[in-house]
């Protein structure tokens, strides 16, 4: 399973997502280009001391992230608030990329018809969404969960 991330606009989120990742043992794809800079050095910097933990990878650009190798590997799993299927009544797959447009815009036409499913996360109204990282742990505890992919050893902490 891996978590992919299109055009944030939020470098702190890059950061969360950089330990979340680490800490679930799942590489991380970030889509540029960003709304901040976004340099070898800045992704060590957000990091911090789980930058040795973390699979980074940089996507250049959308045709960059869709010819990579590891899309062959499973689906594609757009998380949109405007999806049909709630994400707790999809069967995920261990090779399964988990996929989240920019915390600002979402995602454009083009990335919601390139994904093989489009899942919402069912929320209370009036609200609009969670917080990137915040929907991007519970998309991928479930998935793990459904695939029996968490790592094994310690706890939260």
């Amino acid at each position: 399973m891996r978590l992919a991330l299109f055009q944030p606009d939020i470098p702190q989120n890059i950061g969360a997502a950089i330990r979340l990742t680490a800490c679930l043992h799942v590489a991380l794809e970030i889509i540029e280009p960003c709304a901040f800079p976004l340099s070898d050095r800045a992704v060590r910097r957000v990091a911090m001391d789980y930058g040795d933990l973390a699979r980074v990878i940089r996507r250049p650009s959308w045709t960059d992230f869709l010819a990579a190798p590891e899309r062959a590997d499973g689906r594609l799993l757009l998380f949109t608030t405007a999806a049909p299927t709630p994400f707790l009544d999809f069967t995920f797959a261990a090779g399964d990329t988990l996929l989240f447009g920019s915390e600002s815009a979402g995602a454009p036409p083009y990335v919601h018809d390139a994904a093989d499913a489009r899942l919402v996360i069912p929320i209370a109204p009036p609200a609009r969404s969670l917080n990137l990282v915040t929907a991007a742990t519970l998309a991928l505890g479930e998935g793990l969960r459904q695939t029996k992919g968490f790592p094994a050893g310690g706890g939260a902490g």
